[in-house]
């Protein structure tokens, strides 16, 4: 059972591999949940906004979920399923079914579509945690849900539910700020985005739904390990400096041509060579193309060749 000293560290939130005929390509996927559990990553997920939960239909999402824990099964890497949905019941069914295939945790956010009423919160959280007999729980918290968590909401979600372990924090929420941070951390565990690990981290944050872990393992558990045991090192400075560069350059390359997030995690996968995960990602949201991935590597080359090096 999964709990706040080993609910740590820099994640992989993997991205779906689909074929030109957009069905499930469950070897090339599988195949890449085995090399992140073979390369030390310390868990791995689906069912996030990379996993592309809101674009399939249920017995897609079984499928990829089973996927997802039987290629682990081998290894001990933990496994969380994402099981977001806009209503209870469909949150519920997704929680249950990935009790029943042996997920370690589970990770859902509040429904997206309406805005969930302040009476509701704490009772969604737990109906959907009864159904899968309380594993342990992560809240994706977004803007996207339209509603945010106070400190006092989460402290009370945690008072009721105390299988919450882990909280997604993104732009825009408590747990992405100095001060909510610190005080979120002192009942569960801050995962934040690599580019505020050198601010967060000194605050309690604990890890990160990753993509950047699956671009290059290596280099992103060299800087996750750097980031919190040295952190004014100047190895730490200089990948820190190189992140934030990497991060500009996809802001300003990729950001204007609509890129969402599996496009852009997808891509720095096949940029660097560690997944085999396909280009496509479901419409109407932009795929990458050849010529994208060639410009990200291009990139890579010229200002951060070790992403490179797998």
């Amino acid at each position: 059972m999964l709990d706040r000293t080993t609910m740590r560290g820099p994640w992989a939130g993997l991205p779906v591999s689909w074929t030109q005929r957009n069905e499930f390509d469950k070897s090339t996927y599988q195949s890449d949940v085995v090399k992140c559990c073979r390369a030390g990553i310390p868990g791995v997920y689906t069912g996030g906004t990379t996993g592309e939960f809101y674009a399939m239909e249920f017995a897609e999402y079984k499928e990829i979920a089973s996927a997802t824990v039987n290629a682990a099964a081998d290894y001990p890497t933990p496994i969380m399923i994402g099981v977001t949905s806009t209503y209870t019941l469909g949150a519920q069914r997704r929680a249950a079914f990935a009790a029943e295939i042996g997920a370690d945790a589970i990770q859902v956010a509040l429904p997206y579509w309406m805005p969930v009423d302040e009476k509701q919160i704490i009772s969604f959280f737990r109906d959907v945690s009864e159904a899968c007999d309380h594993l342990p729980l992560s809240i994706y918290e977004t803007t996207r849900s339209k509603v945010t968590l106070t400190v006092e909401q989460h402290n009370n979600i945690h008072s009721e539910l105390p299988n919450y372990l882990m909280v997604k924090a993104n732009a825009g929420t408590v747990g992405y700020t100095t001060e909510g941070c610190s005080q979120l951390s002192n009942i569960v565990n801050v995962f934040v985005g690599e580019g505020s690990w050198k601010s967060l981290v000194p605050h309690g944050a604990a890890g990160g739904c990753s993509s950047v872990v699956y671009w290059n393992p290596r280099v992103c558990l060299h800087y996750w390990d750097l980031i919190n045991n040295v952190p004014e090192s100047e190895d730490c400075k200089e990948l820190s400096r190189k992140f934030e560069k990497l991060f500009q350059f996809l802001g300003d390359e990729f950001e204007p041509r609509g890129f969402t997030d599996s496009a852009y995690d997808r891509l720095g996968a096949i940029a660097s060579g560690f997944l085999n995960t396909t280009q496509n990602n479901r419409a109407p949201y932009i795929s990458p193309s050849e010529e994208d991935y060639c410009i990200w590597r291009d990139w890579y080359a010229e200002h951060f060749p070790e992403m490179l090096e797998l």
